[in-house]
């Protein structure tokens, strides 16, 4: 790091990826924490997934946009190799994500993310707060399908 970085300021904000201190969100898979917003909601995340990994199923509470620059997202709805754009409107529920390669993308998210169990169930809300304090080191995550599995 050359810069401390905090994710939480106000104002104008440039950071880069290197500033910001990897976290495991789940099994094979970092984030970096680049913006979040304790006024809006927002968040920003810089994500890399290793080959085979997964986000369990999900709800979208808030919508979220991506950009894939390496590899590819692959999820029920298709297929977002690198150079994709997606976007993903309030109420999309998501069965799985995952990636075959590594595969990174930046993420911004409007809200919360509803994580479930396999009757739909939420097992927990990903928003602002929650990866604020996963980048702090505060809380232990894991959003991937083998934390649903070993919580069934």
């Amino acid at each position: 790091m050359t810069i401390a970085h905090d994710p939480g300021k106000t104002g104008d904000l440039i950071v880069n990826i290197h500033d910001c201190r990897p976290v495991m969100l789940g099994a094979g898979t970092t984030i970096r924490l680049l913006r979040y917003s304790e006024e809006t909601g927002d968040w920003v995340l810089w994500v890399q997934m290793e080959p085979g990994a997964t986000f369990a199923p999900h709800w979208h509470l808030g919508h979220g946009q991506y950009f894939v620059t390496k590899g590819e997202l692959i999820y029920d709805v298709g297929s977002a190799p690198a150079g994709t754009y997606g976007y993903e409107p309030i109420g999309s529920r998501h069965s799985e994500a995952r990636c075959e390669e590594v595969t990174e993308y930046l993420f911004m998210g409007h809200g919360a993310v509803a994580f479930t169990d396999e009757e739909g169930g939420i097992r927990f809300i990903l928003n602002h707060e929650y990866l604020r304090d996963v980048a702090r080191g505060d809380v232990a995550s894991d959003i991937s399908n083998d934390a649903m599995e070993q919580a069934a």
